[in-house]
């Protein structure tokens, strides 16, 4: 399976590896990552995340041939402290996130995450879980319709998509991807389909629904810092702007200086904020041409310094 991972390079150089060190990938996918991790680990351990058993059967092929010092757990990152902690994992060296949807999935079509081929309506990463893009298309009100694609789509078009599948709906279920897109580019002005596929926006809204993407985003990256080490670093990777906002938060709240020290020149330890964070950072122009799906990416790091 083709998959380029974005950002791979400076995402590994940002973790600073030690080679006896206890890492974590929350969004294992098809290994890109999670490789370039276990190949600088000796004595160290990687543990990894995903929900998609797709994933997991092809990574778990890639990294046994790379070393034995790896765990895959099958279960979202929202419950990466309980399963580290079941794991005897109180504290860990660095832990990254690279967030969205992968190429391989983009790709196979029977998922139904791309709005370019035809398959039944899915776009659940957890192949278990009971909502898919079929109930929310289908079984969703006008107003939550509307409200999912304006918010997770950032679509301008939002209201006149959702009263569209309303529409058809009524008359007949929507069961297929392009049945979808179609609706979609009906529902849109025709200089709107010139600037960019009309159906963009209004499918990465559904997938970010069915897969509950943000929400769950909190509690994860907080977990995530509450368990780094001193010295250990988080990297996340985001394709959406509501995603790199929810990131950006938490990680500006918990690098807050402490208002008695701030502007001296040296600042003790016991009052230094809890993170570090370093510069974020932007595909390079050479990744930008190699890989068009990572022009959107953006990588934010962060130092636990106490």
């Amino acid at each position: 399976m083709k998959h380029i991972s974005v950002l791979l390079e400076p995402t590994i150089e940002s973790l600073d590896i030690k080679e006896d060190g206890v890492y974590v990938d929350c969004t294992l996918g098809y290994a890109g990552h999670s490789s370039a991790i276990l190949k600088r680990l000796k004595k160290g351990k990687l543990y990894a995340f995903d929900q998609d058993e797709i994933a997991r059967k092809h990574s778990e092929n890639v990294l046994s041939k790379i070393g034995n010092n790896f765990e895959i757990i099958p279960t979202n990152f929202v419950n990466l402290k309980e399963e580290l902690e079941r794991r005897g994992v109180s504290k860990i060296d660095g832990i990254m996130f690279d967030l969205g949807v992968s190429s391989p999935q983009l790709d196979d079509a029977s998922r139904g995450f791309s709005f370019h081929k035809c398959a039944p309506l899915d776009m659940r990463m957890d192949m278990g879980a009971k909502l898919s893009a079929y109930e929310v298309v289908n079984d969703y009100s006008f107003e939550d319709l509307s409200r999912i694609i304006k918010c997770y789509g950032e679509e301008k078009y939002a209201k006149q998509i959702a009263r569209k599948i309303e529409e058809v709906r009524k008359v007949k279920p929507i069961k297929t991807t392009l049945e979808l897109a179609d609706i979609i580019s009906d529902a849109v002005p025709a200089k709107y389909k010139r600037l960019t596929h009309p159906a963009r926006r209004t499918f990465q809204a559904i997938r970010i629904e069915v897969n509950k993407e943000l929400s769950i985003l909190p509690k994860a990256f907080n977990d995530a810092i509450d368990m780094l080490d001193v010295n250990g670093r988080i990297a996340v990777i985001t394709f959406h702007s509501l995603e790199d906002k929810i990131c950006k938060e938490i990680f500006a709240k918990r690098a807050k200086e402490n208002e008695l020290v701030k502007g001296l020149p040296v600042v003790p330890d016991e009052y230094k904020p809890e993170l570090k964070l370093l510069k974020k950072i932007k595909p390079s122009k050479e990744e930008l041409e190699l890989n068009k799906r990572s022009r959107s990416a953006t990588l934010r790091v962060a130092i636990k310094q106490k």
